[in-house]
């Protein structure tokens, strides 16, 4: 029986690349993102594939977009399977006492509050059918904050605390609750970092060969398809290479 998945943040980076390896399991899937037209082009190529796929255009720092964009999720795709919260970002590298109060408001937004809304929204009916898989994008920034990481590793470490209380909170169903975890992943993730400045993102991964969407997307789709009986609760996932959120050893190729 087809899952159906719902994803946000999609059009690019993991949330992309949970997309295409849930449609290639056989998934069907509800994908959400803010740029309308390159969900578009996402889901026209998944479809000729062969994948039933919904688009959600709305951000989920906006909770009443939020909120009729799953009102309006038709009757026969509304018993969502598995919740993939993946929208999220990083914005500068300044220190803290120098950061931009924008930057860090968008960040807690999208980081914190735009999981905390889609949790809201989606797993009370997971709860009432007693089945669902909620897995939270966190990040190796959320196990210690890193040079210039401030607030966006405070962010992740919100994430880790908030997937905890989730899978706390229900434990006395058939849910599980999964935090993945990972590390220097190639994505536009830096490019919107630094602003659009896409030779200083591209330093990032100098000398080192980096993780990619697809493979935290392969990760997700391992914890969704372990038995029922199975809650994989936490997986940290780092370039061979990189030790944790601060050491990276570059070969400098």
């Amino acid at each position: 029986m087809k899952r159906t998945v719902l994803i946000t943040g999609a059009t690019s980076g993991i949330g992309l690349g949970c997309a295409k390896k849930f449609a290639a399991n056989g998934d069907r899937l509800i994908l959400t993102g803010r740029n309308e037209r390159r969900l578009t082009e996402i889901c026209e190529e998944l479809k000729s594939q062969g994948c039933e796929v919904l688009p959600l255009v709305f951000d989920v720092r906006d909770r009443k977009a939020a909120a009729a964009a799953v009102e309006s999720i038709p009757e026969e795709w509304q018993s969502i399977d598995v919740l993939i919260n993946n929208a999220g970002l990083a914005l500068g590298l300044e220190p803290e006492y120098e950061g931009d109060m924008d930057d860090w408001e968008t960040m807690i937004d999208t980081n914190i509050k735009g999981l905390l809304t889609m949790t809201r929204l989606i797993v009370p009916g997971m709860v009432a059918r007693d089945k669902g898989h909620i897995i939270n994008i966190g990040s190796v920034a959320g196990d210690a904050a890193y040079a210039g990481g401030n607030v966006y590793c405070a962010t992740k470490s919100a994430v880790k605390a908030l997937t905890d209380g989730l899978r706390i909170d229900v434990a006395n169903t058939a849910l599980r609750v999964t935090n993945l975890k990972p590390g220097l992943v190639e994505t536009n993730f830096s490019n919107v970092r630094f602003h659009g400045d896409t030779g200083r993102a591209k330093t990032l991964y100098t000398g080192i060969k980096p993780l990619t969407g697809d493979d935290i997307g392969d990760v997700a789709l391992y914890a969704a398809n372990a038995p029922a009986h199975v809650q994989i609760a936490e997986v940290l996932i780092l370039a061979t290479h990189q030790a944790n959120g601060s050491v990276i050893v570059r070969n400098g190729k």
